[in-house]
C-alpha cells in the first residue's frame, strides 16, 4: 500500500488554510495566535481521504516570510505539493520563496490551486491563470494542472480533490532501503498516554514496542503506541504522518527538531560534505566562509560554508562544499537541505548531503573532489570504496557505512560480500565486524615491509625486531588485532618469518664481515680459552671499548644462533665446552649414582661461583633432578 504526505506552499493569506478545511473539515489552524491574527504560525496537520481510497497526511505550512523555517520543517517530509496562489493577487514573494525551497528538497510532483476565484472577473481569472502557467515554466511544476477553487462557495473542490487523487496514483512507491528516521514537528503530552510526538516517517518503518534514540542527545526510549491518521496501528511505514506515543520520556526533555532513530544507526554531527546549488535569483555572489542557516528536516543551525573547488559562487553555480555546524545535526547521506543568508534572511540555496560524518578537507584537492563525485554519482560498491578509505586505519561496520552511504544496513552488507570476494575491502574479524578499506590495508603492508628493510639496514646484526617495537613504528591508530592480521598475510605470502616475539623479512639473514666477523671471532675465541671459567659477560663487552654496543648485538647474534649458551644473566660458555662437561657429568652420575657440589668440583676444579649455577643449568635443562642435596639422572629416576 502506498503511503504519501501532501503538503501545502504559497504566499500569506492565499487561503492554504481554509483550503484544507474545505477537503477535509480539520482545522489546521489550532493555536489562539492563529485565531486572532488569522494566519497560520505553526504546522498544521489533516488527512484526506481520496476517492480512490488511500489517505493522505496533510501538512498545511505557514505562509508569511517571518516563518519560512517552519515551512521548510513541515516541507521536509512531503511528497507532493498543493502550490495555492489567490486569484486576487498571483504570484507573490513567498509562492517563489516556497517553490525553490520544494524544489531543493528533492519535491518533484505537485499540483496548483488558484484560490479565491469568487473575488475576480473571470478575465481577470484567466490572465492570473496564464501568468501562473508561465512562471512555472522551467520549474518542476511545469505544465501542472491549475485548478480553479473558491474554499468559501466550495466551487472546485470536488474538481480538485479529484486530480490530487489522479497525481497522488502517479507517485512511485516508497522503498523501505532506508534508515529508519522520523524528524520531530511537534510535542504534547495527552492524558493517560504521556508524551507524545509527530512527524513523518522519512524512511523504512517502526513497530510498537521497539526500543528508539532520540538524538541528538542520545535519550533512550521505548514505542508505546503509534497512530497514523488518527487511527493506532502496529506499524506505521515510510512516508506515513505518524504520532508516537514515547515511554521513559518527558515532554520538557524534547523540542522539534529532536529525530527518533534505531540505536546506533544514525550518529549525530557537525560537518558535512554537500553538493551545494547557489539559486540564480540571488543578487550578489557567494564568498567562501560565509555565515548561512541551514535547514534540514526540521531543524535550523547556523552554520558556515567551505566551498572546497571555488573562492566564491555566482548566482546559478554550483559547488562541492563542506559545511561546519554551531550545533549538532542528525541527518544521512541522501538527504536534501536548504540554506538561507544570515542577514537578510532569504533563501539562497541548497543541495544535497554526501557525507554525513567527514574529516576536516583541504580546499582546492584533486582525490577530495575525486572522492565527493563518486558519492554523488557512483554506483553502491564505488561509494563504499570511498568511505572505507575516509574510515581510515580504524575501519567501519556496516551500520556506520549505511549511515554515511544513506541505505539500509542489509544493502551495505550484501555489497561489502561481493567487495571481500573481490578484495576491495578487508573484513577485519570480531564481533563488530569491521571492513578496512583494501588499498589502505595493501598500503598496510608496504608500511610494515619498509619498516622492516629500514631496521635491518640500520641493525645488520640483528635477526629481527620485536614485534611491539615494530608495531610502535605504526600509525596509532592501527589496532593490534589489524597488525597480527596484516603480520599473518606477510608471513603467509613468505614476505616476513619470524617467532612467538619477533619478526624478520624471510629474505633478510644475517652476514657478518670485515670488522663484524673479527669481532666475532675475538668473542668466540675468548670463551673457547677460557673453558669453564669464562669472564663475566660484562667483562667480556668491556673488553671491547670501541665497539661495546657491536660485542653486545653480536653477543645476541651467538646466543641466538646457539654458538654461545647462556647459564644466567651475565654468564656464557662456548656451545662445546659446555657439551663436553655434559658428558663427562653424566658419565660421573652413571658411575656414583648421584652429585653433590663437592663431587662437581673434583670433576670440574671449578670454584662455587660456578659449580652452583652449572649445577642448577644441568637441572634446568633436564640432566639432572635434585632430591635433598644431591643431584641423580632425571633418566635413572
Amino acid at each position: 500500500m502506498q503511503h504519501f504526505v501532501l503538503g501545502t506552499a504559497g504566499h500569506v493569506d492565499h487561503g492554504k488554510t481554509s483550503l484544507i478545511k474545505a477537503l477535509t473539515g480539520v482545522d489546521t489552524d489550532r493555536l489562539k495566535e492563529e485565531k486572532e491574527r488569522g494566519i497560520t504560525i505553526e504546522l498544521g496537520f489533516a488527512s484526506l481521504t481520496l476517492p480512490s481510497g488511500p489517505t493522505l497526511g496533510i501538512v498545511d505550512v505557514p505562509g508569511h516570510e517571518k516563518f519560512i523555517k517552519h515551512m521548510v520543517a513541515g516541507a521536509a517530509g512531503i511528497d507532493l505539493v498543493l502550490m495555492v496562489i489567490a486569484a486576487d493577487e498571483g504570484v507573490m514573494p513567498q509562492t517563489k520563496e516556497h517553490l525553490q525551497i520544494c524544489s531543493l528538497l528533492g519535491i518533484t510532483t505537485g499540483l496548483v490551486a488558484l484560490t479565491k476565484i469568487d473575488l475576480v472577473e473571470q478575465d481577470w481569472l484567466e490572465l492570473v491563470r496564464s501568468e501562473i502557467s508561465d512562471y512555472l515554466t522551467g520549474t518542476f511544476l511545469a505544465g501542472a494542472p491549475i485548478i480553479a477553487v473558491s474554499a468559501v462557495k466550495e466551487t472546485g473542490v470536488r474538481e480538485l480533490l479529484a486530480e490530487i487523487d489522479r497525481v497522488a496514483a502517479q507517485l512511485s512507491e516508497k522503498t523501505d532501503d532506508g534508515i529508519f528516521r522520523l524528524p520531530v514537528d511537534r510535542i504534547f503530552t495527552m492524558k493517560g498516554f504521556g508524551t507524545v510526538v509527530t512527524g513523518t516517517l522519512i524512511s523504512d518503518r517502526i513497530r510498537t514496542g521497539e526500543d528508539i534514540s532520540i538524538l541528538p542527545e542520545g535519550t533512550a526510549a521505548r514505542i508505546r503506541g503509534l497512530q497514523v491518521h488518527n487511527e493506532p496501528v502496529e506499524e506505521a511505514f515510510s512516508g506515513q504522518r505518524t504520532a508516537v506515543n514515547l515511554q521513559g520520556v518527558e515532554k520538557s526533555t524534547l523540542e522539534r527538531g529532536d529525530v527518533l532513530v534505531r540505536p546506533q544507526t544514525v550518529w549525530p554531527t557537525q560537518r558535512l560534505d554537500v553538493f551545494f546549488e547557489y539559486l540564480s535569483s540571488n543578487s550578489r555572489k557567494l564568498k567562501n566562509r560565509a555565515l548561512v542557516r541551514l535547514h534540514t528536516g526540521t531543524t535550523e543551525i547556523m552554520t558556515r560554508i567551505i566551498l572546497l573547488d571555488a573562492d566564491e559562487l555566482a548566482p546559478g553555480e554550483k559547488s562541492f562544499a563542506q559545511l561546519i555546524l554551531a550545533d549538532e545535526d542528525v541527518v544521512v547521506a541522501g538527504d536534501h537541505f536548504v540554506l538561507r543568508s544570515y542577514s537578510p534572511v532569504t533563501t539562497i540555496g541548497g543541495g544535497r548531503i554526501l557525507d554525513p560524518l567527514p574529516v576536516k578537507h583541504k580546499r582546492h584537492q584533486e582525490k577530495v573532489l575525486d572522492d565527493l563525485r563518486t558519492l554523488q554519482n557512483g554506483a553502491l560498491p564505488e561509494r563504499l570504496t570511498v568511505l572505507l578509505e575516509r574510515a581510515g586505519w580504524n575501519g567501519a561496520n556496516a551500520r556506520m557505512l549505511a549511515f554515511r552511504a544513506g541505505v539500509h544496513v542489509k544493502k551495505v552488507r550484501d555489497t561489502l560480500e561481493k567487495l571481500f570476494s573481490s578484495r576491495q575491502a578487508i573484513l577485519l574479524a570480531g564481533e563488530d565486524a569491521l571492513s578496512l578499506s583494501a588499498r589502505l590495508f595493501g598500503q598496510l603492508e608496504e608500511m610494515l615491509t619498509s619498516s622492516l628493510k629500514a631496521y635491518h639496514r640500520n641493525n645488520p646484526l640483528m635477526e629481527g625486531i620485536s614485534k611491539e617495537e615494530l608495531k610502535a613504528a605504526l600509525p596509532a591508530a592501527v589496532s593490534a588485532k589489524l597488525f597480527n592480521m596484516v603480520l599473518a598475510g606477510l608471513t603467509k605470502k613468505g614476505a616476513v618469518a619470524g617467532d612467538k616475539d619477533s619478526v624478520r623479512l624471510a629474505t633478510h639473514a644475517v652476514q657478518l664481515a670485515g670488522e663484524e666477523d673479527e669481532l666475532r671471532q675475538s668473542i668466540a675465541s675468548t670463551y673457547a680459552q677460557a673453558g669453564l671459567a669464562p669472564p663475566s659477560l660484562t667483562e667480556v663487552i668491556n673488553g671491547f671499548s670501541d665497539g661495546k654496543a657491536k660485542a653486545q648485538n653480536i653477543v645476541k647474534l651467538m646466543l641466538k644462533e646457539g654458538e654461545l649458551i647462556k647459564i644466567n644473566e651475565d654468564l656464557c660458555f662456548a656451545r662445546g665446552v659446555l657439551e663436553k662437561l655434559r658428558e663427562d657429568y653424566r658419565a660421573q652420575l652413571l658411575r656414583d649414582g648421584q652429585a653433590t657440589p663437592a663431587t662437581f668440583k673434583d670433576l670440574t676444579g671449578l670454584s662455587r661461583k660456578y659449580i652452583i649455577p652449572l649445577m642448577e643449568y644441568f637441572d634446568l635443562s633436564k640432566l639432572t633432578v635434585r632430591v635433598g642435596d644431591h643431584r641423580i639422572l632425571r633418566e635413572k629416576r
